[in-house]
Parts: C-alpha cells; sequence; structure tokens
C-alpha cells in the first residue's frame, strides 16, 4: 500500500515538473532556434525522404541543392551518394535507443528531436534542437501545428512531423519520396497483426537487423495523420505530392519525380 502511494506521488511530481518544463520551454534556447526558422524558406520548396524500399540514391543526387527532411537511419546509405539532408529528425524511442551513437556523430548541421529525450533520458545530441511532441487520441485525426515553438502534433510518422515544421518553414510546395506506407508486419487499429511477406520495409536489409526489437508501424493512424496535413495543406494553399515510385500512400495527388524539375 505504501509503495502504491508512493507511485502516485512521483507520478503527480513528474506531471507537474513536465507541465511546468513546457510553460517555460517558450523561453529556452531550443525555443529561440526554432523561431528563427518561421519563415525561413517562405515560398520555397522541399523534399521530405522516407526510408521505404523504392528510394533510389540516384535520386537523392538529384536533391543536392534542394531543401530536404530526412530521418531515423537514413545514414545507411551516406556511404552511396554525397547528398545529406538539410534537417534530420528522428522520435522513435526504440530506434534512438538503439542507434544514440550513429545519430550522434551525424555531421548534419540541425537535427530535431523531441525534448522528452533530454528530459526524461537524458540523452542530448549534438547539434540538436529539440521540440515539444505534443499526443492525442490515436483514433482521430491530429491537429496540424501552425506554430512548432508550442508544441508538433504526434501523427505516428515522423513524416508529419517534417510536414509541420516544413510550413512553418513557410515552404509551399512538399514532395514525398521514398514514402512507401507498407511494411511486411503491420498493426492496424483492432490490434491484429498483419503480414505481407512480399513486402520489403527499407532501403537495405540492414535497417531490419533488430526489426523485432522495434515497434510494428500502425500505417492506419499514418494514413490519418497524411490526411490530416492534406486538409490542412488545401485550407492554407499549399501543395502536398507523392512523388515515391510506387507505394501505398495514395492520400496526396502522386506526381512522376523523373518529371520534376531540378
Amino acid at each position: 500500500m505504501i509503495k502504491k502511494y508512493k507511485n502516485k506521488i512521483n507520478l503527480s511530481l513528474y506531471r507537474l515538473n513536465r507541465q511546468i518544463r513546457i510553460n517555460l520551454f517558450p523561453l529556452s534556447q531550443n525555443a529561440a532556434t526554432l523561431k528563427k526558422l518561421k519563415n525561413k524558406h517562405s515560398n520555397m520548396r522541399c523534399f521530405i525522404i522516407g526510408n521505404g524500399p523504392s528510394l533510389k540514391t540516384e535520386d537523392l543526387d538529384k536533391l543536392q541543392n534542394e531543401i530536404t527532411f530526412a530521418f531515423n537511419r537514413i545514414y545507411y546509405l551516406f556511404d552511396q551518394t554525397d547528398w545529406r539532408p538539410t534537417y534530420y529528425c528522428s522520435e522513435d524511442e526504440k530506434t534512438i535507443f538503439k542507434s544514440t551513437e550513429e545519430i550522434n556523430e551525424l555531421k548534419i548541421v540541425q537535427k530535431f528531436f523531441p525534448v522528452n529525450f533530454p528530459w526524461d533520458y537524458k540523452i542530448n545530441f549534438q547539434n540538436a534542437s529539440y521540440y515539444i511532441f505534443k499526443l492525442g487520441d490515436s483514433k482521430v485525426e491530429p491537429k496540424f501545428s501552425e506554430d512548432i515553438v508550442n508544441g508538433i502534433f504526434w501523427g505516428n510518422t515522423v513524416a508529419y512531423t517534417a510536414m509541420q515544421m516544413a510550413v512553418y518553414m513557410g515552404i509551399k510546395e512538399i514532395y514525398l519520396l521514398g514514402v512507401d506506407h507498407h511494411f511486411s508486419k503491420m498493426e492496424n487499429d483492432k490490434g491484429e497483426i498483419v503480414i505481407d511477406e512480399t513486402a520489403k520495409d527499407y532501403f537495405t536489409e540492414k535497417y531490419n537487423t533488430d526489426k523485432d526489437d522495434l515497434y510494428i508501424p500502425n500505417v492506419e493512424i499514418s494514413t490519418r495523420a497524411f490526411t490530416a496535413a492534406r486538409r490542412y495543406a488545401d485550407d492554407h494553399n499549399i501543395k502536398i505530392y507523392n512523388a515515391t515510385r510506387g507505394g501505398k500512400l495514395e492520400v496526396f495527388e502522386r506526381v512522376d519525380f523523373d518529371n520534376i524539375n531540378f
């Protein structure tokens, strides 16, 4: 009984401390860094790079002079291309826990992570900025942040985080590449595991060496997030195109990557 009360007290103190930190966040150095991004790329375009099996290094070579967002273990193909992302982001706990050293060593000027990593896990990365991660009901479409200083909404895919960042930066045209939106093992909203043995998960099998230790993706939640992004974009004169070669994402208008002018 005493232990139960102690746990309740500790949880209450944790929540109180977290709320204080959130309230003070707009006054922090991290917030100052995020504020500098406001309309930094006004009326420009960007490319959001997923890690799906359709991703080709020769496509990335074309993006040398473009604004790009990339995620997680994208560095597995850095030995095949001179391209490097303008912005790097990772927010999946299990991926970060298992790849902290590799991520920390990345020579990328701007990296972004949820602030709970330094707050809760004492993980601090080089050249990193942090944002407040806002969780919501996974059964409904998430909100879309108009001010990332006050938080970024979770969408079960880091691509949704990048979309909110890009819009805050003033970008008006977003292209998705390598966002296949389909995996060999997925979870649906009913909690059922769906297996597709014909599907590849990522651009390299190296990505799958610890697959059983990572989260099983729920693409139904991600689809709702992408739908929320499309609704926001349609209402604010922003274009989001899917330039992925194949894949299962049909929320956005598809375009042929080979027909984009560089």
